[in-house]
């Protein structure tokens, strides 16, 4: 959460022409039913279910990009079938500048909802530190701290290119 996967693959997917998807908002469609309500209604454990089952889905899709949620790939067997299936980029942002981004859009985050500052980094430290071994199995780590603006955006996927999928190879 607040690494900057949509703001990214959003990017990317333009600057590659492919189609960008965004697993959750996925879900949310292919169910009539938000993340939130989901959750509520049905728990975390169905949740993974569906979400794994839509992962699978979206994995057929040719020319794609996906940003999964940040669970998605500590649950199941789902790192090692991304890692399968496609080039898994773990786009990591310190944790000052996750803070600042969720501090700053926390009303579209329910679980950081009335969280003080403080708080948010609590559950920013203990997320990361419980998901770590599933991220840094990703082919690919790259930082997603400069995603502020427009020109930050556009430099850091030249970078990611040129560093990841040079002209020629």
């Amino acid at each position: 959460m607040g690494c900057g996967k949509t703001t990214f693959g959003h990017a990317l997917a333009s600057a590659t022409g492919r189609q960008f998807i965004d697993l959750d908002f996925y879900i949310e469609q292919r169910f009539h039913r938000s993340i939130t309500e989901i959750f509520a209604s049905d728990g975390e454990a169905h949740f993974r279910k569906l979400e794994r089952a839509m992962l699978h889905e979206v994995a057929d899709f040719e020319n794609s990009i996906i940003a999964c949620g940040g669970g998605t790939p500590c649950f199941f067997d789902n790192i090692d079938y991304m890692l399968e299936r496609g080039t898994v980029v773990f786009l990591e942002a310190s944790t000052d500048r996750i803070v600042e981004r969720i501090t700053i859009n926390n009303a579209r985050r329910p679980l950081m909802a009335g969280k003080t500052k403080e708080e948010i980094r609590e559950t920013v430290d203990k997320g990361l530190s419980s998901r770590l071994n599933y991220y840094r199995k990703a082919h690919i780590i790259h930082c997603g701290d400069n995603l502020e603006d427009h020109n930050q955006i556009s430099e850091t996927i030249s970078a990611f290119l040129k560093q990841h999928f040079p002209v020629g190879t």
